[in-house]
């Protein structure tokens, strides 16, 4: 096992440790930890491919990593607003 398979699993365990906890009810899937760890382990599975390409998962690891940057923008600005109103 080489450095880019450590990656890559590493990648794979912050999506899979993220679903967990939201089926679990451990978090809730507007909390911008959920968001972060799914951008970062389909960042991190990217990296991968560049060394191993595979189109059809550049494709949804493409799709995950901006769908999940978008839903960490909205739960950052859900907090900056609550903050403002509690001001």
């Amino acid at each position: 096992m080489d450095i880019v398979d450590i990656v890559g699993i590493a990648g794979a365990a912050l999506i899979i440790v993220a679903y967990l906890l939201l089926q679990l009810r451990r978090i809730d899937a507007d909390n911008a930890w959920y968001s972060t760890a799914n951008a970062a382990g389909a960042a991190l599975i990217l990296f991968t491919l560049w060394y191993s390409f595979n189109l059809a998962a550049v494709i949804i690891n493409t799709f995950w990593l901006t769908i999940s940057l978008y839903g960490v923008g909205i739960a950052l600005s859900r907090r900056y607003n609550n903050q403002d109103a509690s001001d």
